[in-house]
């Protein structure tokens, strides 16, 4: 008979943090750089540079996700900032999730799914019936985190940004509560 082995799965932590810290500045960056990489790699066939990652981060400014109308969340495990995720008020009913990040070596540990329950319970704190979303079609882990959490397809809600190819939509119920970590 095998021995059974213990497998451990990381404790992840989410709370609210300025766009501006440390940490938060550093995971943004991250964001910036892999999503960039991955656009160029696929339509140019090279890696972005420095100067389009500083563009990248100065056309899509954080200072929305500050209360009282947003909140940027950072996951943590043992202390260390592995993600982020951002939302946003669109209107008194409607969130907008925002710049979901996790370090490629934190990736398949549950740091996403924490993010995302994390602001749902943001958004649902502030009397949000739902939260839409854009993202890219040629982020497919994205594409399928999002479907794996509850939310549909649906047409646009927006226009105007090259980037934002699909969209998506999840009812949340003000019932879910504020998560005690998101202080939002």
């Amino acid at each position: 008979m095998a021995a059974m082995t213990d497998i451990a799965t990381p404790s992840w932590t989410v709370a609210a943090e300025p766009a501006g810290s440390p940490a938060a500045r550093d995971l943004l960056r991250a964001y910036y750089t892999d999503v960039a990489d991955r656009y160029y790699l696929l339509h140019e066939g090279r890696r972005s540079t420095a100067e389009e990652i500083e563009d990248g981060v100065a056309a899509y400014p954080s200072a929305e996700l500050a209360p009282p109308h947003g909140v940027l969340l950072v996951a943590r495990c043992g202390g260390e900032p592995a993600g982020c995720a951002g939302v946003r008020r669109l209107d008194a009913r409607t969130a907008e999730l925002k710049q979901v990040f996790v370090r490629p070596e934190r990736r398949g540990q549950g740091a996403a799914g924490a993010l995302l329950r994390a602001v749902e319970a943001a958004a649902a704190g502030w009397g949000a019936e739902r939260i839409r979303l854009d993202t890219r079609l040629d982020l497919t882990e994205a594409i399928a985190l999002y479907r794996r959490y509850g939310y549909r397809e649906i047409a646009p809600y927006h226009f105007g940004d090259p980037y934002a190819e699909i969209f998506f939509e999840k009812e949340i119920s003000p019932e879910e509560g504020v998560c005690s970590e998101v202080g939002a």
